[in-house]
């Protein structure tokens, strides 16, 4: 059908810009060695930097209610996502004329994550609505894992060579990057203008906050999610780990992100073309969880380059497991008619969490001297707290495969499922 395909197009372009151009992939390494070897920031200055340029990712929610309840230019969709890639692209062009100091590169990292979450939101709020309306949840989950972790595939030689060149060049490469959304708007983007006066404006506002403060299965899941992420995280330390320890140049690690890419994405390959049409969804959570922390725990082992390398493409085949996993729940938990704002709260749920533990672990480093084996032990350990968990998950939500049907949430949502 062309009208698929278009939607396809438009989300694979969409997903590949709003995955590629960010700080925490092509922007990773270049960043990070500024940070690091420019500006002499520690690991807790560092982790706290990208916390806070992410702040606008943990208020996702907020352009959900706007994009969902509020229509641009007579569009929940189009408009939003032409005009907020645009405005990314201008603050990407900013950042190239932005002096390198701590807080004015700050605050021009986060006018674009602000611009770049309007597009995100808009994004996943389109895909959640083509992945519903074909019963594809979990397919469409992961071609999106699949775009997410090709670009690690390519972030990682881009991104190792534009760390070591001036840092202007990555600036010019995230501008490119997100002006890929805006002819793929314009031309397959297909969606039919509608006119609602400011009355039907303000009760469907209310009808979106009423219809998720009720979703106990939406919440149910964000929580599940919070405590897998919220496990002290080691991402900082072990970027830091590359250069003093094992003595990395910006490409020997953008190496290590390339092989942790390929091998995320023959992980959602597997995950999208073979176990969620074969296995439900409890049985994934169960199995990929576990691959994830025992992914976190290989760090243990990150004391070579030759052990980097295997350790980081068993990580990014064991982990993508998980986040798929994760993922397709959230696509499954997110109420019918609220797809921007309830996906872009489990969204929100994991970005606070994922970011906000870096921080936390790379402060017990620098504050407490831990050692990196005793992060590592943490991190992987305390992501194994929400494995029991998910036999508590409703029923209706985990227990089928994809391509069958999800089923209505019970009237009472998880109260024969959870304890009260």
């Amino acid at each position: 059908r062309k009208a698929l395909l278009y939607a396809a197009i438009v989300i694979i372009v969409g997903v590949l810009a709003t995955s590629l151009a960010q700080f925490q992939v092509l922007g990773l390494i270049p960043l990070k060695n500024l940070l690091k070897n420019e500006l002499h920031a520690d690991r807790a200055a560092t982790a706290a930097f990208f916390f806070w340029i992410q702040f606008a990712w943990y208020f996702k929610p907020i352009a959900g209610i706007v994009t969902d309840a509020f229509p641009l230019f007579g569009t929940r969709r189009k408009s939003y996502m032409l005009i907020s890639s645009l405005l990314t692209v201008a603050c990407w062009v900013t950042l190239y004329f932005t002096p390198h100091q701590y807080s004015k590169l700050l605050w021009v990292c986060v006018a674009i994550n602000i611009f770049m979450v309007i597009t995100s939101t808009v994004m996943g709020g389109y895909m959640v609505e083509t992945a519903q309306a074909y019963s594809a949840t979990g397919r469409l989950t992961s071609v999106r894992y699949f775009v997410e972790q090709f670009s690690y595939v390519i972030a990682g030689p881009v991104g190792g060579l534009l760390g070591a060149v001036a840092f202007g060049w990555t600036s010019v490469a995230g501008a490119a990057i997100v002006f890929l959304m805006v002819p793929a708007t314009i031309f397959f983007l297909r969606e039919q203008r509608r006119r609602i006066n400011s009355k039907e404006i303000l009760d469907q506002a209310g009808k979106q906050f009423v219809k998720i403060a009720n979703a106990r299965s939406m919440w149910a899941a964000a929580g599940f999610m919070a405590l897998f992420y919220c496990a002290p995280g080691i991402m900082t330390a072990v970027f830091y780990r590359q250069q003093d320890v094992l003595h990395l140049t910006t490409e020997g690690q953008g190496t290590l992100v390339f092989l942790s890419g390929t091998f995320g994405v023959l992980a959602a390959l597997i995950y999208g073309g073979f176990a969620c049409k074969r296995f439900n969804l409890r049985t994934l959570l169960v199995v990929f969880l576990l691959f994830g922390a025992a992914a976190q725990l290989g760090y243990l082992f990150y004391s070579t380059v030759g052990a980097a390398r295997i350790v980081e493409s068993f990580n990014g085949f064991g982990y993508t497991l998980a986040e798929l996993a994760m993922m397709h729940l959230a696509v499954r938990a997110t109420p019918s008619g609220s797809e921007g704002l309830g996906f872009s709260i489990m969204i929100s749920v994991r970005n606070l969490s994922l970011f906000g533990s870096d921080w936390v672990g790379s402060k017990l480093l620098e504050a407490y001297h831990l050692h990196f084996s005793t992060l590592v032990i943490a991190n992987g350990v305390f992501s194994l707290i929400a494995v029991p968990l998910i036999f508590l998950l409703p029923a209706f939500m985990v227990d089928i495969k994809d391509s069958q049907p999800t089923p209505a949430a019970p009237v009472h949502g998880l109260a024969e499922a959870l304890p009260q």
